[in-house]
């Protein structure tokens, strides 16, 4: 092969967009070129790195492990290019994983601040509220919430967020507004993915604390549709103050039991484990850790001035 470096490139966009045609696309290689290029790679390592199909095209067992290896050298490359250039303009496209209410509500409307930063940067948004896995996703940074499990990820903390009780005034007036934590027995809940809600929920005050579990009447596989049934009158929400800004500030929303608190949940942001953080990543996370700061203030300070 003429362009080895290249040919990698080409291999690790493959990889993270599971698509021939797309990656061609990206890299301005039409996809008869990529399929055959691919397969040159193949036979000069070896081995099959594509499982191919007609919906989609997956790695191998193997593929995945010359994945992580040739990212590593890609990083390291890029690494040496941006200390070369003695400048912080970052390029190429970074991969960010995360749930896509976070990501609508608390990180699109701030993110152009940072691509106006970087004009030769491009990110790729990863919005789902099932947790992505790194590795084959290609992601270059993940932002998770609650307790990391044990792991040889390397993490940061963007922030903690405020969890609170609310739910629609007009639900309030139908059913009653509960006054102590054991009224909340009585009332429906609405759960997503952020909920917990068969764990329970522990709420304090004064040095009394309080566990409270309750069936959602209404459950979701995500936050955004948890949110909207609660604004739609069909129970109470347990929910990060990120999930429901905007809602209790026109007042469709309003906090329930504001006195007990629950613990924060923790913002994490997550780097692939076996690889530095690129600097784009690294970059990201450190302007998410500024403008998200007021995500990680006192829920009752935030509420009340609305």
């Amino acid at each position: 092969m003429n362009d080895k470096l290249s040919v990698l490139r080409l291999f690790a966009r493959v990889a993270r967009t599971s698509s021939f045609t797309r990656a061609g696309r990206e890299l301005g290689i039409s996809q008869p070129s990529v399929s055959r290029q691919i397969s040159e790679l193949e036979a000069d390592v070896g081995t099959a790195l594509f499982v191919r199909s007609t919906r989609a095209v997956k790695l191998t067992e193997a593929g995945v492990d010359y994945l992580t290896r040739v990212e590593a050298i890609l990083d390291a490359l890029e690494e040496a290019d941006h200390a070369a250039r003695g400048s912080t303009e970052l390029r190429g496209r970074l991969r960010v994983a995360l749930s896509t209410s976070f990501g609508i509500r608390e990180v699109i409307p701030r993110i152009d601040r940072f691509l106006e930063m970087h004009p030769a940067l491009n990110i790729d948004l990863l919005m789902s509220d099932d947790r992505q896995d790194l590795i084959t996703e290609g992601v270059d940074v993940a932002i998770r919430f609650g307790a990391l499990p044990d792991s040889s990820a390397t993490s940061r903390l963007l922030g903690r967020s405020p969890r609170l009780l609310v739910a629609a005034p007009a639900y309030l007036a139908r059913k009653g507004r509960p006054v102590e934590p054991a009224e909340l027995g009585q009332h429906a809940f609405v759960t997503g993915p952020s909920s917990a809600a068969s764990l329970g929920w522990t709420l304090r005050k004064d040095g009394r604390e309080a566990v409270v579990r309750g069936d959602g009447r209404i459950t979701s596989t995500v936050n955004e549709a948890a949110t909207a049934a609660a604004v739609a009158g069909l129970g109470i929400l347990v929910i990060g103050l990120w999930g429901c800004r905007s809602e209790i500030a026109d007042g469709r929303l309003v906090p329930v039991l504001e006195d007990w608190k629950f613990d924060p949940v923790e913002i994490h942001a997550v780097f692939p484990t076996g690889r530095a953080a690129r600097p784009a990543a690294r970059a990201l996370i450190s302007f998410l850790v500024e403008e998200l700061a007021p995500i990680s203030v006192d829920a009752d300070a935030r509420t009340r001035g609305r």
